[in-house]
């Protein structure tokens, strides 16, 4: 399939790369509907198009690349289950997300995220499972999940370890806060700092330099030089379901829920 047009996103190939485009207002929460539209993308991934070489992922919403999960769904799922129910069905959406993630993250094509602005909790994890991540000086990489009694559970924690050191990684998920493009770039997560309303230009510039390296060895190099932590992974997806069933991440989803500001996820 060489186009796909959804509510929450749309891709197209242009020569040899996929460029997949999130736009669901306000930010890209990643909810039932959104999930649905990236299933399509990990059923088009797991045969990929012999003529495609790379993905770009990036967003065209004002705020950014993306908040992350869509806390208010969540919150509207879980009220009228007791808690084995719960865990049952926030483990199922777990184990979706993972496998789309994970399809991208081991993808022989070579994926790119242009992000700026909001890069928060789930669509942090998405800009993660890519080879290269290109900012704008805009952008702030943030894991709020820790405020609301939750972990990361979209293959966060697993994958930032592999990527950065331990004592960034556990300001990141220890504290909650953000951090900008600059401190993100000077720890090794972006790849590539570029100025606001550029990183588009730039990161297509890094594909078609990718383009010219020869497509096999590419895809060895990437089995070689980023392993999935499939183990880690599951054990993520175990926590994140001890920890859903407590009366105080009801509550914090909650206050969420109910805050009236314009930009609740922002720390």
């Amino acid at each position: 399939m060489d186009m796909f047009e959804g509510k929450a996103l749309s891709w197209k190939r242009h020569g040899a790369t996929i460029e997949l485009v999130l736009h669901r207002e306000p930010c890209n929460e990643i909810g039932s509907e959104m999930l649905d539209e990236l299933e399509r993308v990990a059923d088009a991934l797991e045969k990929p198009d012999p003529n495609a070489r790379s993905v770009l992922i990036y967003s065209r919403v004002a705020a950014g690349f993306s908040a992350g999960a869509d806390l208010r769904e969540l919150y509207r799922g879980i009220q009228s289950l007791d808690t084995e129910a719960r865990k049952d069905g926030v483990r199922s959406f777990l184990n979706r997300i993972h496998r789309v993630y994970n399809l991208i993250d081991s993808s022989p094509l070579i994926a790119v995220a242009a992000v700026h602005g909001v890069v928060f909790g789930g669509g942090f994890e998405l800009a993660l499972t890519c080879d290269m991540i290109v900012a704008d000086r805009t952008a702030r990489f943030c894991f709020p999940e820790l405020r609301l009694g939750l972990i990361p559970g979209f293959g966060g924690v697993p994958r930032l370890k592999r990527d950065l050191g331990n004592s960034i990684v556990r300001d990141l998920i220890l504290t909650g806060r953000s951090i900008s493009a600059n401190k993100a770039a000077s720890v090794g997560l972006v790849s590539q700092l570029v100025a606001p309303g550029k990183v588009l230009r730039v990161a297509r510039g890094v594909i078609a330099q990718v383009e010219k390296v020869d497509r096999d060895a590419t895809a060895a190099a990437k089995q070689f030089i980023k392993p999935i932590p499939y183990g880690e992974l599951q054990e993520e997806i175990r926590l994140f379901c001890e920890l859903i069933g407590r009366p105080a991440v009801e509550t914090a989803l909650r206050n969420f829920v109910e805050d009236t500001s314009p930009q609740p996820y922002l720390p």
